[in-house]
């Protein structure tokens, strides 16, 4: 049985390159980089491993010169950089990489919602009759802000290590993981300390 790595190591298995664990999305600049849909699918491929702008055209169906843009602009944010390069013929051919494996949100890249991402899960699950998966489940548990806080960032421990396990298959899996404080009522008398 493969041994999953720690969420404290640098390279998840399979990534040829070396990336910090986090990166932060603060500016209008990185915010408007993120908030494309091509662009976010080629973040995710790189989090596999380096890919030049002709892989990419290839996986993606898309011309050479439209991923170029595109890389670009992530390049121009600070979330992709070249991490390689090799003579493919008379010329040089670039291998990009992520900066890091997770990019930490400061609002969200279409400026709307901080649960942009619900939106995007929505819209890529692929749901198949009698599939185990997706699989989803919902609670809600009154707590104070610092236990949620606490909370999360074990949600976040976890996420990473799904993004670090090996890879195989022939699907992709995504991993979705939210707290967030809610507009439901509190019973009364059940508050703390009373």
């Amino acid at each position: 049985m493969p041994t999953i790595p720690s969420p404290d190591d640098r390279l998840p298995i399979g990534l040829d390159y070396e990336a910090d664990e986090f990166a932060h999305a603060e500016t209008p600049q990185q915010l408007k980089a993120l908030g494309n849909q091509l662009r976010m699918t080629i973040m995710d491929l790189l989090n596999e491993r380096a890919a030049s702008i002709t892989e990419l055209a290839e996986t993606l169906n898309r011309p050479k010169g439209t991923i170029g843009y595109h890389v670009k602009v992530l390049a121009d944010a600070g979330f992709i950089r070249v991490v390689r390069t090799r003579k493919a013929r008379a010329m040089t051919e670039k291998f990009y990489g992520r900066t890091a494996h997770t990019i930490v949100f400061h609002g969200s890249p279409d400026r709307g919602s901080k649960m942009f991402m619900l939106q995007e899960a929505m819209t890529e699950a692929v749901v198949e009759e009698g599939a185990a998966l997706p699989a989803t489940t919902l609670r809600h548990v009154r707590m104070s802000e610092e236990q949620a806080v606490e909370f999360w960032h074990r949600v976040l421990t976890l996420a990473i290590e799904f993004t670090k396990a090996p890879r195989g298959g022939d699907r992709v899996y995504a991993f979705l993981g939210a707290v967030y404080p809610t507009n439901l009522p509190v019973l009364p008398g059940d508050k703390e300390g009373e």
